[in-house]
C-alpha cells in the first residue's frame, strides 16, 4: 500500500526511475558476454606430452603411468582419462564440481615436476592447459598460398600472425596445423654412407661436434667490455656441409660427400585441406568465459593486420564462422519474445476493448524485460540462449501482474468510483494475491539452486531470468502501472465489450453447473492425467539438449589401420568428391580436412583435434544457407556411397556445430560404451560381443571400434649376445636405426639460428622415407663401421612383421576399450536403453570387468534425474507456501490438482509433435505448471 501510494504522490520519482532502467540496461546489453551457452563450468584440466617417436606401448608405460599415478594425489580429482600413440600422450583430468582449480593447476604443475624425474632422460615439459566444455573452436584463420610451400606458411603463421592473434581478448591460440616445424634438414643418401663406411650416427655426432652452441665470453680492452661471440654455430646452414666426417691420412670426407643440406620442414605426420587444397589454419578457440560473439568480432577486425605480417601471395581468411549461429539464435528468441509481447497486448485489448489499457499492459513488458537484463548483467550471467529463453518464456506470465491490475481498476471504475480512488482500491486489494503468485512462480525455480553440474549451469540462468523479470514485473504493476493509469485512461469507464461480458457470464454459469458432479469427476480427470502423463513420459524421446539442423557436418574417416598420410589424404580427396555430387557442388560453402597426426612438435593441438594415426582424417563441411539439404537424409546417402565406392574405409559422423559441441562434453558419437577387462586381450574379446550385438539394432549407424587395435609393425629385435662379440652397444645400434627411419631430433637436438628473423630452428639428419621403402633396406642401416668391416643391423638383429595396438586408452590407470555409435532418428534416451540391454544380451561377464556407457549417456542421466527432482521439490515448495498462506491443506491441493493435466497436456504434445523430452522442453513444462498455480490461485 505504502508503495502504490509513494508511487502515486511522486509519479516523477517513479519516471526517472524507467529512465534509469532504460540507460542502464542499454549499459549492460553493450557490455555484457554473447554466447550460445551459459559458462558450464566443469573443471578441466589437459596435460599433453610428446616423446619422439616412442611406440603407444613406450609412451604409456614409461610417460603415462608415471603422469596417472601422481596425478590422483590431486586434491578433487574425480578421474584421470589418457589415450596414448606414438610419441604423444593426451592425459584429461575431471576434477568434481566446487574444486578449487587455481589450487588444483598448482597441484597438477608440481606432480608433473615429480613425475618427469621418473621418466626417460630428455623428456620435455608437457603443455598444461585448463579447459572447459565452452572452450570450442569458433572458427579457422585460414593461410592459403599458390607460391608458398607450407613450412613457409607455417613458420610465417606460427612466428607472424599468432602472436597477433593470441593477444585478442578471450581467444586461446594453438599452433597451426597443416605444416609442419621448420628445420635444416640433412638427408643422408643410404648407398653412399655405406660405402663410406660411415653410420647415421656417425654423421649426427659429428655434426652436433662441429655445430655446439657456445656462450659468449668478454675481455677488458682500453675502457670497452668486448663481447666474445663466435660461429660455434654456423651463420650459413650451408655452412654444414663443410664438416669433416673422417679425418687424418687420406682423403677427408665431409657431409657434402654423403647428404643434401637444405632448408625443410620436419618429416610430416598430417595434411589440413581447404576445399581440397593443402593449406594452414589456426583453430580459433576461445576461452570458457569468453564470449563467442566478441571473440570473433576481434578477429575480423585483426584481419588486416595479419594479412599486413604475411607477403602479400598469403591469403589470410576467416572461414567456418560459428558466430552466426549465436545471432541467429538470439535474434530468434528476441523475435518470438517480441511476438509474445504483441500478441498479449493484442488480448488485452480484445478483452478489455481499451486502447490505453493495452498500451500500459504492453509497456510493462520491456521494462520487466530490461530491467531483468540489468541484474543479470550485475549477476555475472551472459547474453545466451538460457537466459533470453528465460525472459521469452517469461513473457507470457509477467504481462499477467500489470493486466490484473488494469482489469482490477476497470472493475472498480464500472462500480461507480472516481478514477484516483479505484487505482487505489483496485492496486490494494489485489496486491497480496499477486504477491502470494510471485512467490509460487519463484518457488517453481527454488530447486535450480540446488542442483550440480550441466543441470544446474543451464538451469539457473533461466531460473534467474524468469525470476528477476517477475520481481520487475511486479514492483511495476505496483508503481509504474498505478502513475501511468492515472495519466492515461479515462474518467469514466463502459462496459462496451458486450461478447466478452456474455461469455464471462456463460462460462460463470457452466461453471456452478459441474460443481454437483465435481466429487466424481475430478478424480476420474485426476487419474486420467496421471495416466497419460505416464504413458506420455514413457514413450517420448529424451535428449540433452534438441536437435537442430545447423547446415554442417564433421565426418571422421577411418582407412585401414597404419595407412600411409599420402593415401589418407588421397582417400580424403575422394570422399570430398562424393559429397560434392551429393550435395552438389555449388551448395557447399567450405570444407575444412586434417589427415594424418599431429605434429609431435605441437601436441596441444591434440587437445582440439584427436587422431590416432595417419589412416585417420577429420573433414568439416559447410553447406551454404540456401542449399536446402536434410542433414541427415544426407548422411544416409554418404554412408551408403562410402559403404559402395570405399568398402575399406569406415566413417563416423561427429559433433560440428557449436551447439552439438558444447553438448557432446568431449565425447565424438552419443553412444560410446567402454569395455574395462582384466587385461586388454580380455577386454577385446568382449568389446567385439558388444559390438555384434549393437549391429543388430537397426537405427544404430557408424558401429566401430573407437581405437586402433591392429596397427602394422615391424618389430626390430636385438641380440645382444651377437652385439656384445662385435662390440656393438644396444644405445648404439638404436640411435643409427632412429636416424635412419626417423630423424636425429629425437635423440640428439642440434640447433641453427636465422640471425635475421632471430629464430632459432632444429638440424636433424635422416635417411630420405622414399628411400627406407623396405625391411632390406632397414637391414642394411650401418651400425659401426669403424672397424676393417663394416657392421649393418642386420648383423645384431632380426624383424619380424606383426600387429600390435595403435592407442591405448586409459581411465584411473585401466585399460579400456571403446565401442561408439551414431544414431539415425532415434533419440539419445531410446538408445541408450537398448544400449544397456545389448549389454545384458552377452552374458555374464566375468568378475573385475566392467562394460558401461559414458559420455553424453551420463550427461542425459544426470540431467533429467535431476530436473526430475527439481519438479517434484518445486510442487512440494508451491504446496506448502499455499498451505501457509490458506492456512488449508485441502485448498492448496485444489491449486496443485491442475499440475498433473498441465504434464500430461505438456507431454502429450510433445509426442504428438515428435519432438523430445530436454533441457527446454522441460523447462516449458515447468513454466506451464507456475502458470497453472498462477491462474488457479484464489483471489485471482
Amino acid at each position: 500500500m505504502n508503495l502504490i501510494q509513494g508511487a502515486l504522490r511522486k509519479p516523477i520519482t517513479v519516471i526517472v526511475a524507467i529512465i534509469a532502467i532504460l540507460i542502464f540496461s542499454s549499459v549492460a546489453i553493450r557490455n555484457s558476454k554473447i554466447d550460445i551457452f551459459p559458462t558450464l563450468g566443469l573443471p578441466t584440466i589437459y596435460v599433453a606430452q610428446t616423446y619422439g617417436g616412442l611406440s603407444p606401448q613406450q609412451m604409456e608405460g614409461f610417460i603415462t603411468s608415471y603422469y596417472e599415478y601422481h596425478f590422483l594425489y590431486i586434491t578433487g580429482i574425480k578421474f584421470v582419462e589418457s589415450k596414448s600413440v606414438q610419441g604423444v600422450t593426451l592425459i584429461k583430468l575431471q576434477f568434481h564440481e566446487g574444486t578449487d582449480m587455481a589450487t588444483a593447476m598448482a597441484e597438477t604443475v608440481s606432480y608433473v615436476n615429480r613425475s618427469r624425474s621418473f621418466m626417460p632422460p630428455g623428456t620435455l615439459p608437457p603443455f598444461v592447459m585448463r579447459y572447459d566444455a565452452g572452450s570450442v573452436p569458433v572458427g579457422q584463420l585460414v593461410f592459403s598460398s599458390e607460391t608458398k610451400t607450407l613450412s613457409e606458411i607455417q613458420d610465417l603463421a606460427l612466428f607472424k600472425v599468432r602472436p597477433m592473434f593470441a593477444s585478442l581478448p578471450g581467444v586461446s591460440a594453438p599452433p597451426p596445423l597443416g605444416g609442419n616445424q621448420r628445420t635444416v634438414l640433412i638427408k643422408a643418401d643410404p648407398e653412399r654412407m655405406r660405402s663410406y663406411g660411415l653410420t647415421p650416427d656417425d654423421l649426427v655426432t659429428a655434426i652436433a661436434k662441429n655445430n655446439t652452441i657456445s656462450p659468449a665470453g668478454n675481455i677488458r680492452v682500453g675502457d670497452f667490455s668486448l663481447i666474445t661471440p663466435s660461429n660455434s654455430v654456423v651463420d650459413n646452414f650451408k655452412e654444414l656441409e663443410s664438416i669433416a666426417l673422417k679425418s687424418g691420412t687420406g682423403a677427408s670426407i665431409y657431409v657434402r660427400d654423403v647428404a643434401s643440406v637444405d632448408n625443410g620442414a620436419d618429416i610430416t605426420s598430417g595434411y589440413a585441406l581447404i576445399n581440397g587444397k593443402r593449406s594452414v589454419y589456426i583453430p580459433v578457440t576461445k576461452r570458457a568465459d569468453a564470449s563467442t560473439w566478441d571473440v570473433v568480432q576481434n578477429i575480423k577486425k585483426a584481419l588486416p593486420e595479419m594479412q599486413a605480417a604475411v607477403p602479400d601471395d598469403i591469403k589470410v581468411s576467416y572461414e567456418l564462422d560459428q558466430s552466426g549461429y549465436v545471432i541467429n539464435s538470439l535474434r530468434s528468441l528476441l523475435f518470438e519474445g517480441g511476438l509474445g509481447a504483441i500478441l498479449t497486448g493484442l488480448m488485452v485489448l480484445l478483452f478489455l476493448g481499451d486502447r490505453r489499457s493495452a498500451i500500459i499492459v504492453v509497456l510493462t513488458i520491456p521494462l520487466a524485460l530490461l530491467s531483468a537484463v540489468v541484474f543479470l548483467y550485475l549477476f555475472d550471467q551472459s547474453i545466451n540462449i538460457m537466459t533470453l529463453g528465460g525472459l521469452a518464456l517469461a513473457v507470457g506470465i509477467l504481462v499477467d501482474e500489470a493486466t490484473v491490475t488494469v482489469e482490477n481498476i476497470h472493475h472498480h471504475q464500472e462500480n461507480g468510483k472516481s478514477k484516483a480512488r479505484a487505482i487505489i482500491d483496485a492496486c490494494k486489494e489485489i496486491a497480496l494475491p499477486k504477491f502470494l503468485i510471485l512467490l509460487s512462480i519463484l518457488a517453481v525455480f527454488v530447486p535450480s539452486l540446488f542442483m550440480s553440474g550441466v543441470p544446474k549451469a543451464m538451469f539457473l540462468p533461466l531460473s534467474l531470468a524468469v525470476g528477476l523479470a517477475m520481481i520487475a514485473s511486479f514492483l511495476l504493476s505496483q508503481t509504474f502501472v498505478p502513475v501511468v493509469s492515472n495519466w492515461l485512461l479515462k474518467e469514466g469507464v463502459s462496459t462496451s465489450n458486450k461478447r466478452f461480458e456474455r461469455f464471462k457470464e456463460w462460462y460463470t454459469n457452466f461453471s456452478y453447473k459441474q460443481f454437483d458432479r465435481s466429487r466424481s469427476l475430478a478424480p476420474l480427470f485426476l487419474v486420467l492425467a496421471l495416466v497419460v502423463a505416464l504413458v506420455g513420459y514413457r514413450f517420448i524421446g529424451t535428449e540433452i539438449f534438441p536437435k537442430v539442423d545447423a547446415g554442417q557436418f564433421q565426418v571422421r574417416l577411418r582407412l585401414p589401420t597404419g595407412t600411409r598420410i599420402e593415401r589418407t589424404e588421397t582417400a580424403t580427396k575422394d570422399v570430398l568428391k562424393i559429397i560434392d555430387e551429393i550435395a552438389g557442388k555449388d551448395n557447399i560453402e567450405i570444407t575444412s580436412s586434417f589427415a594424418g597426426l599431429q605434429p609431435q612438435t605441437y601436441a596441444i593441438n591434440s587437445i582440439f583435434m584427436w587422431t590416432s594415426g595417419p589412416h585417420e582424417a577429420l573433414m568439416k563441411v559447410k553447406f551454404k544457407s540456401n542449399s536446402g539439404i536434410r542433414l541427415e537424409k544426407f548422411k544416409e546417402q554418404l554412408r551408403d556411397s562410402i559403404k559402395k565406392e570405399m568398402p575399406s574405409a569406415l566413417i563416423s559422423f561427429e559433433p560440428a556445430d557449436l551447439v552439438d559441441q558444447v553438448m557432446s562434453l568431449g565425447t565424438n558419437t552419443p553412444l560410446e560404451i567402454a569395455v574395462q577387462g582384466k587385461n586388454l586381450a580380455q577386454g577385446r574379446e568382449y568389446a567385439e560381443k558388444v559390438k555384434k550385438q549393437l549391429e543388430k539394432i537397426s537405427y544404430l549407424r557408424d558401429v566401430q571400434y573407437g581405437l586402433p587395435l591392429d596397427y602394422p609393425s615391424l618389430q626390430i629385435n636385438y641380440d645382444r649376445v651377437r652385439a656384445g662379440q662385435m662390440g656393438i652397444s644396444v644405445e648404439q645400434a638404436a640411435k643409427s636405426v632412429l636416424a635412419g627411419t626417423s630423424s636425429s631430433r629425437l635423440t640428439q637436438p642440434i640447433y641453427w639460428l636465422d640471425k635475421a628473423a632471430g629464430n632459432a630452428y632444429q638440424v636433424q639428419v635422416e635417411y630420405p622415407q622414399f628411400r627406407m621403402n623396405s625391411p632390406d633396406q632397414i637391414e642394411q642401416i650401418p651400425i659401426d663401421g669403424k672397424g676393417d668391416q663394416n657392421i649393418y643391423l642386420r648383423d645384431v638383429a632380426d624383424w619380424k612383421k606383426m600387429n600390435t595396438v595403435g592407442e591405448y586408452d586409459r581411465l584411473n590407470q585401466q585399460r579400456y576399450i571403446t565401442v561408439t555409435a551414431n544414431l539415425n532418428n532415434k533419440d539419445l534416451g531410446s538408445a541408450i536403453k537398448d544400449a544397456n540391454k545389448a549389454i545384458k544380451n552377452i552374458g555374464e561377464i566375468p568378475h573385475g570387468m566392467k562394460i558401461y556407457l559414458r559420455g553424453q549417456a551420463e550427461i542425459l542421466d544426470q540431467t533429467m534425474s535431476e530436473l526430475g527432482i527439481g519438479l517434484i521439490l518445486a510442487i512440494v515448495i508451491i504446496f506448502l507456501l499455499l498451505a501457509t498462506n490458506f492456512q488449508s491443506f485441502n485448498l492448496s491441493w485444489s491449486i496443485l490438482s491442475t499440475v498433473p493435466a498441465v504434464i500430461a497436456g505438456s507431454f502429450l504434445l510433445l509426442l504428438l509433435t515428435g519432438k523430445t523430452l530436454n533441457i527446454q522442453s522441460f523447462m516449458g513444462t515447468i513454466m506451464a505448471m507456475s502458470f497453472s498455480i498462477q491462474c488457479h490461485t484464489p483471489d485471482h
